[in-house]
């Protein structure tokens, strides 16, 4: 029973949206994805592709996945990864998908020269928040995210 960790290809892409509306069931979100096939797709696997995804496959099987792109640390004066979606399906949590994305993530960071790797994660969801802590990760208390979108992201643009 063995994980590895493979970039995603264009063949994924069912796959990855699979994973986005799993993810979203799990944390209560199911209703805010509004994702266009088409549109992920491209942003994924186009020209200018802005996010990357790792798929984990146990025994051969795709199991989880995590989807990343970069930032900037202007007090580093280094790029950063951000990890946006990190999922394991509930049947295969406990094999080590998690930790191996996990760990491949740290390994592109130190390979790219990035400075950090950083994500969010809900308030409630204390099983990920154990994992995390486990792993080395510590919270950023003192931040706040903040969002524009939707209607308030074309009032603030005009």
């Amino acid at each position: 029973m063995t994980v590895s960790i493979r970039s995603a290809a264009v063949d994924d892409l069912d796959l990855i949206i699979g994973f986005i509306r799993a993810l979203a069931e799990y944390e209560r979100l199911a209703d805010d994805v509004r994702l266009d096939r088409a549109t992920l797709g491209d942003h994924l696997f186009g020209p200018r592709p802005m996010a990357e995804v790792l798929i984990a496959d146990h025994d051969g099987a795709p199991v989880g996945f995590a989807l990343f792109f970069h930032n900037f640390s202007t007090f580093e004066g280094r790029p950063g990864i951000y990890l946006e979606d990190l999922f394991v399906v509930p049947e295969a949590r406990g094999v080590g998908a998690g930790k191996a994305l996990l760990q491949r993530l740290a390994q592109l960071a130190l390979e790219r020269g990035c400075a950090r790797l950083e994500w969010s994660v809900l308030d409630w969801n204390e099983p990920s928040i154990a994992f995390y802590k486990s792993l080395g990760a510590k919270p950023m208390d003192e931040w706040t995210v903040y969002r524009v979108d939707g209607g308030a992201l074309k009032d603030l643009a005009s």
